[in-house]
């Protein structure tokens, strides 16, 4: 399995616009974020989980040729902002793109692109394919997908897990029926938004305490705004198994 950090940022990406910040204004490319999203290469499939305003330049950046699925934690805007660019590989495949969310996700979805899912549609809009996901396992092509679903203020989004791998971005709150779904994965990727507490996302200390009960063998930490640090010197703070993601990050699993 490959993972590849498409984006490790909050919702304004790093830098900020008009911040002044040491880390909006640092010259290391670790402190540069685009909004947050992952893309899985397993079983000979490519699978995104969100679309944010910055998925053409994270696809043109990773020279992707092709994604076989999209799946989406929830509707807001910097996960789903993107969508319309899934046509270029509509156009490429001849084929509709498989999209994978919960029923609020799709209504939202039919709400901000509503050409795509028109009756009468304009030529070389987006062709793409709803799937509706509930809180248990799915399947894209042959590979298996437990959600995980989790509090994002007042809100339930999901994360993911696909095999030893989980993905739990946008999280102010976890269950113990929930958690145990993270449990034995070597390798997790979790929300961390800050070190200051935040109402609907963990910030650092939760992170590493949840991170602490679970004990994978690796983890990243993204959705990472600027008031986190600087890239380099919060690694310095962490535990060997666990580093703040960057961009364009790549890391192999064993299956």
């Amino acid at each position: 399995m490959k993972i590849t950090l498409l984006g490790t940022g909050t919702s304004q990406g790093v830098p900020v616009i008009a911040c002044a910040c040491e880390v909006c204004v640092s010259t290391n490319l670790k402190d540069n974020r685009l909004r947050t999203s992952v893309m899985i290469e397993v079983d000979n499939i490519n699978i995104v989980i969100d679309t944010g305003p910055d998925f053409r330049q994270q696809m043109l950046r990773e020279n992707v040729q092709k994604v076989d699925a999209v799946i989406y934690t929830h509707h807001h805007k910097d996960h789903v902002a993107g969508m319309d660019d899934v046509r270029a590989f509509n156009h490429k495949w001849k084929k509709d793109m498989p999209l994978y969310c919960n029923k609020l996700t799709s209504e939202a979805l039919k709400n901000e692109f509503p050409y795509v899912f028109s009756e009468f549609k304009y030529p070389g809009v987006p062709e793409v394919k709803m799937n509706i996901i509930k809180n248990k396992p799915f399947t894209i092509e042959k590979t298996s997908i437990m959600p995980i679903e989790v509090e994002h203020y007042m809100m339930h989004v999901f994360g993911f897990r696909i095999k030893n791998f989980v993905y739990l971005t946008d999280v102010s709150a976890i269950s113990e029926e929930e958690k145990e779904k993270m449990k034995g994965a070597d390798f997790i990727i979790l929300d961390a938004l800050r070190k200051k507490p935040h109402i609907s996302h963990f910030n650092l200390e939760q992170a590493l305490e949840l991170l602490e009960e679970l004990k994978p063998k690796q983890a990243l930490l993204t959705h990472i705004s600027h008031f986190m640090g600087l890239h380099d010197e919060v690694n310095k703070e962490l535990p060997d198994y666990i580093n703040l993601a960057y961009d364009g990050q790549v890391i192999l699993l064993n299956e």
